[in-house]
């Protein structure tokens, strides 16, 4: 039983209160425990009135999931992102196939044809260069030459080709053009560095002497590669068999074997691919490196049976050789100079394939490494 007095008191401070029955029992708890109790929400609120509305909606809007985006947008936004990657890979394939074929006509029509499309895109790979010079992130570590120096030697080393073609050599051309660019950077304005002069004469070297040897690789070894088949059946108004000369089949052979190596490289990199074959280009692996290699090799060899030149294959798998290592560091050269630079390409020039620097890099040192060992290691040029 409920005590009466009980029973008022507690229905003075709760309205709601209702008296047990009789078999309940009451639970004597000691003073302590009727402390005031921690509220168990951020807010304190009457339970007999209703909530307001704005906690209702909140409540809702956190305990709904997030929505996903339809199917359809998710597919529309993996198309718009696929876009620009396919529609360079379909420039880089158009202008790729553009460019063979026009290198593979100009080498083959030789002489001053030859010697102008070099001389072309000498020039460009020159201003290219003196570009990437003027970066800002290689110009905070040294001074670059200005820009009357950099167009006067982008202009002496287009010119370099036609003198190789006219003069048969370059040595006087090349020390005549130092001096040159040693004197109008000295008498500039201001305090002359040698970082400029250094830059300025490794520009003449690497943009216009360098490339120079494949006007002597193409044009200056001139003599006939006798056992080749297909120049029994060259058209005589094209030149018949005397136009299959030993610098056409060499320069032949050595630029297919750079596209092969970039090619199984590429290709050997992507499929297999792992441990990284320097820092300079992070993209290169030692797995793409050696299937590049191989694929060097069976190039030059395979080739060298089709145009019966050299007879010995020890001389084909030693050119093979040396343009891979050519195609390597060339390769790399530029990605330094592009990495000091701080820029991804050295130019737009070609469509889906950067500038012409990135283009050539692989043929800068192979020229000069392939006319060198035919020059002098190949007794009768490997007739």
């Amino acid at each position: 039983m409920t005590h009466p007095g009980l029973t008022n008191s507690l229905s003075l401070f709760t309205p709601n209160y209702r008296p047990f029955s009789s078999q309940s029992q009451i639970l004597l708890l000691p003073p302590s425990s009727f402390s005031k109790p921690k509220p168990f929400l951020r807010f304190t609120r009457r339970f007999s009135e209703p909530p307001h509305p704005r906690f209702i909606l909140s409540a809702v809007h956190q305990s709904e999931p997030e929505r996903l985006p339809p199917p359809n947008a998710q597919t529309e936004d993996l198309l718009l992102k696929s876009q620009p990657q396919v529609s360079q890979f379909r420039n880089r394939v158009v202008f790729g196939l553009g460019i063979g074929i026009s290198v593979g006509g100009i080498v083959l029509a030789g002489g001053w044809v030859f010697a102008a499309a070099m001389a072309a895109a000498v020039f460009a790979g020159a201003r290219e260069y003196f570009e990437l010079v003027r970066s800002q992130g290689m110009s905070e570590g040294m001074t670059p030459p200005p820009r009357y120096v950099s167009r006067v030697c982008s202009v002496i080393c287009a010119l370099m080709p036609l003198f190789v073609m006219y003069l048969g050599h370059i040595d006087v051309s090349v020390a005549s053009a130092a001096f040159v660019l040693a004197m109008a950077l000295l008498v500039q304005r201001g305090s002359p560095r040698f970082a400029q002069l250094s830059s300025a004469i490794f520009g003449l070297f690497y943009c216009g002497y360098l490339p120079c040897f494949w006007v002597k690789l193409r044009c200056g070894l001139a003599a006939p590669a006798l056992n080749t088949r297909i120049g029994a059946t060259w058209p005589v108004l094209l030149g018949g068999q005397a136009h299959w000369t030993v610098g056409l089949v060499a320069t032949l052979i050595s630029i297919s074997s750079i596209i092969a190596a970039d090619t199984f490289a590429f290709l050997g990199g992507k499929a297999f691919g792992r441990t990284p074959l320097t820092s300079i280009s992070p993209k290169k692996t030692w797995e793409g490196t050696i299937i590049g290699f191989c694929g060097c090799l069976v190039t030059s060899v395979v080739l060298s049976k089709v145009f019966s030149w050299p007879v010995s294959s020890l001389s084909a798998i030693a050119l093979g050789v040396l343009t891979f290592f050519g195609s390597v560091f060339g390769d790399l050269t530029e990605s330094m100079i592009k990495r000091d630079a701080g820029v991804k390409d050295s130019g737009s020039l070609i469509p889906g394939h950067g500038g012409v620097l990135d283009r050539a890099d692989s043929y800068v040192f192979t020229g000069a490494l392939a006319y060198s060992f035919v020059k002098t290691f190949m007794p009768l040029y490997g007739v």
